[in-house]
């Protein structure tokens, strides 16, 4: 696609037992852009998301961010004889490096998950908070000695201004699941920008939403990619949204690849229908 890419997927296959739930993948998410990856239900695209984030280490293949090799894996131990993927011997020369949901979001990869992960018994503000830490500038040694006063400040600071700048400032002293469903949606993506990412991952944003609450989400979606100059890669079922807000799409069925390109291409692609709608049987 040209421009500078942050995160590259190369035959990347995730094999459970018998079943290959993502096989040789393979995609790139240029800077800036808002790239969706779509599908039917039970297609892989959150087990894909799971492959990046250090949620399940693959079973074959490489995952690179800003340039460097950050996951890459292939058959060992007794799925080099189960394994039905693609691509068998391709990374069997590459060491395996397979880092912690941890280690990701420090690199600079956040996420938000399909069904939101609040921190139940936090309020508003502290579940942003607490997300800024992972960058905070101490240890503990100036935790014990109260010289971190001026990075606790900071960071509380800044997170009441995420805070206003999601329009989320009012709710701050309140328990973060007490929100209305889609004021949590957005909660959840605050703490994600709370850890400073590059690149930030959507697993079904608008899931529970209505029609306008989505439409709604599009425009935020587009803010915070400006606003925080970041690079978006969202899962999605709406395909309204998708069409609307999408630089390019890619489109996986049974765990593999069956379309990629603009919204508009996508969108007339024979596959992509028939996947979503079925065709019967004399066709």
């Amino acid at each position: 696609m040209g421009e500078q890419t942050v995160l590259r997927m190369e035959n990347v296959t995730m094999q459970f037992g018998g079943v290959v739930a993502v096989n040789d993948l393979s995609l790139e998410i240029p800077q800036g852009k808002i790239v969706a990856l779509i599908g039917p239900n039970g297609a892989g695209k959150t087990t894909a998301f799971n492959c990046i984030t250090g949620v399940y280490q693959p079973t074959n293949g490489r995952v690179e961010f800003m340039g460097k090799t950050m996951v890459c894996s292939h058959p060992t131990g007794k799925m080099k004889k189960s394994y039905l993927g693609s691509d068998r011997d391709k990374f069997q020369r590459e060491p395996i490096m397979a880092p912690t949901p941890d280690h990701v979001a420090k690199l600079g990869i956040a996420r938000t998950f399909q069904n939101i992960r609040l921190w139940k018994s936090m309020t508003v503000f502290e579940n942003v908070l607490v997300a800024k830490h992972m960058r905070a500038k101490q240890n503990v040694f100036s935790a014990v000695t109260r010289l971190n006063a001026g990075e606790e400040e900071r960071m509380r600071r800044e997170t009441m201004e995420l805070l206003e700048e999601q329009g989320l400032d009012q709710y701050a002293d309140e328990i973060a699941t007490s929100l209305p469903y889609g004021l949590q949606r957005r909660l959840e993506i605050a703490r994600a920008l709370a850890t400073e990412p590059k690149l930030l991952l959507l697993d079904e944003p608008a899931a529970g939403m209505n029609p306008q609450e989505t439409q709604a989400l599009a425009e935020y979606i587009r803010q915070i990619r400006d606003k925080h100059d970041l690079t978006v890669f969202l899962i999605e079922h709406h395909m309204d949204l998708v069409m609307k807000i999408s630089d390019y799409i890619y489109v996986i069925d049974f765990g593999s690849e069956i379309a990629r390109g603009v919204p508009k291409n996508v969108q007339k692609n024979k596959r992509v229908i028939e996947a979503y709608l079925g065709v019967t049987e004399n066709e």
